[in-house]
């Protein structure tokens, strides 16, 4: 973990809240957490612990209720949402369970989409989409659909999507829970790799200890707090 200025990621004192008719839901109390450049943080606890709200927030996907977040020394809770839209897309890849992809795309125009939102030109977002494909292993597959494609390789290519604008924040949600033992080690190699290999940082939420373990160092949320011991 990192400290003080250094920190690529950085929140302070931030609690969110729900509203739900007449029923205030407290997700976060007070969360503090800084991470490292490089570093690989797997984010744990029970289902409805917080832990994709705090994604959400770290990604600029939503707003924390109080409290601040930093990513990158930029302040994003209080950036407009135009300048926040911009800001996700360049510095932020997210990795979802489901893929998100579009089955009428093939692997390589699902990975140009962020590049869509760039100046780019057609010539090098080309090649930009063929270094992440190859990053991921799937420069054979470029022209399938994503039907044509297994789990693993939907996944690889939304993880290639993920990376191909060389996103300063790789946020992954789940991204082996819809996936067979052997796809989701593949994946978690692949996340291992981007992040030895390649410097990425990555924050990812997970419910399995067999991918926190991947991880440099895992923290667990429960009740809004995060820990480093597991909840009893």
């Amino acid at each position: 973990m990192s400290s003080g200025n250094d920190a690529l990621v950085r929140v302070e004192g931030v609690e969110k809240v729900f509203h739900r008719g007449t029923e205030t839901i407290h997700v976060l109390a007070g969360i503090n957490l800084e991470v490292g450049k490089g570093d690989f943080l797997a984010l744990m606890g029970p289902s409805g612990s917080g832990k994709t709200t705090l994604l959400n927030l770290l990604g600029g996907l939503d707003r924390p209720t109080s409290g601040a977040v930093w990513v990158g020394g930029e302040r994003i809770d209080q950036l407009p949402d135009r300048p926040l839209a911009a800001w996700r897309a360049r510095h932020i890849g997210f990795v979802f369970q489901l893929y998100n992809l579009l089955p009428v795309l093939t692997a390589e125009r699902n990975v140009e989409l962020p590049l869509l939102l760039t100046h780019l030109s057609k010539r090098d977002r080309k090649a930009h989409v063929a270094t992440a494909l190859s990053v991921v292993g799937l420069s054979p597959r470029a022209k399938h659909y994503p039907g044509q494609l297994s789990g693993g390789e939907q996944q690889r290519v939304g993880i290639a999507r993920a990376i191909v604008t060389d996103p300063t924040l790789l946020l992954c949600d789940e991204p082996t829970g819809d996936l067979d033992r052997k796809s989701g080690d593949e994946i978690l190699d692949l996340l291992q790799a981007l992040n030895r290999q390649h410097g990425k940082t990555i924050i990812l939420v997970t419910h399995d200890p067999h991918a926190s373990a991947r991880a440099t160092h895992t923290l667990y949320l429960n009740k809004g707090q995060l820990s480093t011991e597991m909840p009893k």
